[in-house]
């Protein structure tokens, strides 16, 4: 299983991230341990959600997506 997931600085609000992994725990652990150039100075961080994939392209396709301009204005009207 795979998960494209959204979280959230807690010490910055108006941080948000969106990645994609195979170990939420993990992942998540990671971030908030520094471990991510990218979201490292906004510790600690807050799962918001997450969507799990059996398929890993539709995973990858997910996360593009968000990441793109409609993904995104989709995920500010459903997911964060």
């Amino acid at each position: 299983m795979r998960y494209v997931y959204l979280i959230v600085s807690v010490s910055n609000p108006n941080q948000r991230y969106v990645g994609v992994t195979y170990d939420l725990p993990k992942r998540l652990a990671a971030h908030n341990a520094g471990a991510s150039t990218h979201t490292s100075k906004y510790r600690p961080w807050h799962l918001v959600t997450y969507v799990g994939f059996t398929d890993d392209q539709r995973a990858l396709q997910f996360e593009r997506y968000l990441k793109s301009g409609s993904g995104n204005a989709f995920a500010n009207g459903h997911l964060w």
